[in-house]
């Protein structure tokens, strides 16, 4: 198995400290402005809105009142909100299992107070929330494993890039990065998708990262499916973009 790329310096936003600090923060300023839903990852680039618009362009479509999503590093929920709520694109939002993770408790409590606000806490159209840590905490006893238990499409909006920026490492020595494709590969339906969008990774390093089959000793795996496009800037005679969407299959 090749290498994967090399790995990013560490960050403070690899941190989960910064990021429970960063919540807690978006916490008391709605406490005193109930309008103030967060921050949201990759705003200036129109990533949700380009997001749902990849999603909705696939063929076969995806069914809106069954299929599941997952969202990795939830953050304030955005990205399932306007799943959710994505009547303009047409046939109304997307009604299927919504679950949203992330080991922030501060994240969870923002993005569960949001989803009342919108009215998206009942037992028709809920979208749930719950603290996770993908990379230390089971999954098999939740069921969100395997063809059947897994969700139809897995989102993160920058949750590998902060997992990249963290210096710890696992059992074997690894940089915790290293361990993230085997865990999400399981959440995956067979068949089903995982969108991650960067803007630390270009596509290619993606690729690298995620694509292919019978590694990290599983069955099963990854293959390129699509990338969501997102504006492309010149510079120095060089092309580039600061943020890149890539869509695999779960085969």
């Amino acid at each position: 198995m090749a290498p994967p790329p090399p790995h990013l310096d560490p960050s403070e936003l690899g941190n989960k400290d910064y990021w429970q600090t960063t919540y807690t923060h978006d916490l008391l300023t709605q406490d005193q402005n109930p309008t103030h839903t967060g921050t949201t990852w990759f705003t200036d680039s129109n990533a949700s809105p380009l997001t749902l618009r990849y999603l909705l362009a696939l063929s076969p479509p995806l069914l809106k009142p069954t299929t599941t999503f997952l969202d990795l590093g939830t953050g304030n929920g955005e990205m399932l909100f306007l799943l959710r709520s994505s009547a303009s694109a047409g046939g109304g939002g997307f009604m299927g299992r919504m679950l949203g993770v992330d080991y922030s408790p501060a994240s969870v409590e923002l993005a569960a107070r949001v989803a009342r606000q919108k009215g998206y806490d009942g037992t028709d159209g809920a979208v749930r929330f719950r603290e996770w840590d993908i990379l230390r905490e089971p999954t098999a006893e939740n069921g969100w494993e395997g063809e059947e238990g897994g969700f139809d499409v897995v989102l993160d909006k920058g949750t590998f890039d902060a997992i990249s920026l963290n210096e710890e490492t696992d059992a074997a020595g690894r940089r915790v990065c290293e361990g993230y494709r085997a865990r999400v590969v399981r959440l995956v339906k067979v068949g089903g998708r995982f969108l991650v969008t960067s803007c630390n990774w270009t596509e290619s390093e993606l690729r690298e990262w995620f694509e292919g089959q019978d590694r990290d000793g599983m069955r099963g795996g990854f293959e390129f499916e699509g990338r969501v496009e997102y504006p492309k800037f010149k510079f120095g005679g060089q092309e580039g973009q600061s943020v890149y969407g890539v869509c695999f299959r779960r085969v």
